[in-house]
């Protein structure tokens, strides 16, 4: 018999699923980061533009290093020979990718997304240009509701994405977003460094299945 939390964590997952559906987003579930890399390949043709945006689920699952495999023209961001403004190029390439691959920082119960972003490409990129976005998302980014995914990113994404780029921000030193307390979406630090510059909430597609959402069943990212 399945454990209770596993049990209580696949209902939420199928409940967010069915949500993310009646918001013209495709989603799908798979039990583990070793599935990741066929469900992807599944959702996309060998030959296709792809393009990334910044994210440690991609690299945890391994999807990074089959995208370098040759099947794709991958725009690769991460590549060490690039300099700004070649990867600044990237980016604006990125937009008339076939397939544009990230996470997110968190999803509804409700069916939407949540993402913050301090470059902004990838939120850009989230909205329009590629003709299709795909989405690896671990279950403790399932979240109730907007207002949980704004604590969400506060508490855990955002540190936690500070300490990784190594940027000297207020909750990378302190573990937390200086705005914590604020019942203000924006609120925080005002360093050049933050990470928190450009909000996105992700509700009902206009064009249906653009959108992709894989679910995994363990903690990926943040």
């Amino acid at each position: 018999m399945k454990g209770a939390k596993q049990k209580i964590m696949e209902i939420q997952i199928a409940k967010t699923i069915e949500n993310l559906k009646q918001n013209n987003m495709s989603a799908y579930y798979v039990h583990s980061k070793n599935q990741v890399k066929d469900m992807v390949a599944s959702l996309m043709h060998q030959g296709d533009t792809v393009a990334v945006g910044g994210s440690e689920t991609l690299s945890q699952t391994g999807v990074l290093e089959m995208l370098r495999n040759g099947k794709y023209r991958f725009l690769d961001r991460y590549n060490p020979d690039l300099d700004d403004e070649q990867r600044r190029q990237i980016f604006i390439d990125s937009f008339s990718a076939d397939v544009y691959l990230t996470s997110s920082n968190a999803v509804t119960m409700k069916g939407e997304l949540y993402n913050v972003d301090g470059n902004s490409n990838r939120v850009a990129a989230i909205c329009f240009g590629p003709k299709s976005v795909i989405m690896v998302v671990g279950c403790n980014k399932i979240v109730p509701d907007i207002n949980a995914a704004i604590t969400y990113v506060k508490q855990v994404s955002a540190p936690s994405n500070a300490v990784r780029l190594n940027c000297d921000t207020y909750c990378a030193s302190a573990g937390v977003c200086q705005g914590i307390a604020s019942d203000y979406i924006t609120g925080g630090c005002n360093c050049d460094a933050r990470l928190c510059c450009n909000y996105l909430v992700s509700a009902r597609q206009r064009i249906p299945g653009r959108i992709k959402i894989i679910i995994v069943g363990e903690e990926l990212g943040f």
